[in-house]
């Protein structure tokens, strides 16, 4: 274990780009815009970003028939101009949709229209400058079964299929499905891994699975989320963890769990195969969980944008791969 006065001269990019893997944000277009500090942290230790909010439809599309591009044009932008490896969150969902697409004011046939024409405009418009998208975000339920939203309601479970057949007509990107609650061996990831070996045996184009990893309550066994991984990548797809975040209360008590448990769970989770990961905001300053009650300081870097011990154990995990 290195010294952290010499860990910390090891950029949390350099150690990933040495693992062959992305380590990412997501990221607020105000915040890049206007504080130096959360840009130059961005820029400087990592290699990937996604944007938290700026690329959800209802942030894009406020009025039917106008799009607003300059958050996420500014998102995808920067990305390009460090080399950053872009994700796309999200195409579908059943929430942050405009308020104008009301579910109950449309046929089928025009939802779906709706749907097309979205996917059509936003993959299209950012083929070449997303590298990958969460085309549909959380679509199972957590009683079992598909989550019975505007889309399913109107066009079953094809709509899924829709939405990726649709990305791929439009963009070279990754397509990916993503969900939350779906990181360890549960009923919750076997629907996941249910629905998704479907596509797979009816060649719909998914690339990948984006494993969220909110960590606030109780703690997901990394062994259990390297099986997990494992079964997925079994069936060709790559595995991102999209949405990661431990906050400090029910899940660990105290900065120096936490440490651990980001170790072990990159660790595992590297070397089971995934390739890719976001954490949930910057700093611990940007970080929904403690507005929610959901826990602490649970990002990689404290609000002053220094890198905390949890970010050195990542670049050491990193580096023992």
């Amino acid at each position: 274990m290195c010294a952290p006065t010499l860990l910390r001269m090891v950029t949390l990019k350099d150690a990933a780009g040495d693992a062959d893997v992305h380590i990412g944000a997501a990221v607020d277009p105000e915040a890049l815009r206007t504080n130096t500090d959360y840009r130059e942290a961005l820029r400087n230790e990592f290699n990937a970003l996604t944007a938290e909010n700026a690329m959800k439809w209802g942030r894009l599309a406020e009025e039917e028939g106008a799009y607003d591009f300059s958050n996420a044009d500014d998102i995808a932008n920067f990305g390009a101009a460090n080399d950053m490896y872009v994700r796309g969150h999200t195409l579908v969902w059943h929430r942050m949709f405009p308020q104008w697409l009301r579910p109950w004011d449309h046929t089928p046939e025009q939802i779906e229209k709706t749907m097309r024409e979205h996917v059509y405009t936003v993959a299209g418009r950012y083929n070449g400058r997303v590298d990958a998208w969460d085309v549909v975000n959380e679509a199972v339920s957590d009683e079992g079964g598909l989550r019975e939203n505007q889309w399913y309601n109107a066009l079953g479970e094809e709509y899924l299929d829709k939405a990726f057949e649709y990305a791929d007509d439009v963009c070279d990107a990754d397509l990916f499905y993503n969900d939350y609650g779906a990181d360890g061996m549960n009923e919750k990831s076997d629907d996941v891994y249910e629905l998704v070996e479907g596509m797979v045996s009816r060649d719909v184009p998914i690339d990948g699975v984006g494993l969220q990893m909110h960590v606030f309550g109780e703690k997901t066994d990394p062994d259990e989320v390297a099986e997990n991984v494992e079964r997925l990548t079994d069936l060709g797809l790559d595995v991102h963890l999209t949405e990661l975040d431990v906050g400090i209360g029910a899940a660990v008590e105290d900065e120096d769990e936490q440490t651990e448990y980001y170790r072990e769970l990159v660790s595992k989770a590297v070397d089971a195969g995934v390739s890719t990961i976001i954490t949930w905001g910057l700093n611990d300053g940007q970080s929904w969980l403690p507005a929610r009650g959901h826990g602490e300081a649970p990002l990689l870097f404290n609000d002053e944008f220094d890198r905390k011990p949890a970010g050195d154990a990542v670049v050491e995990a990193f580096q023992e791969q």
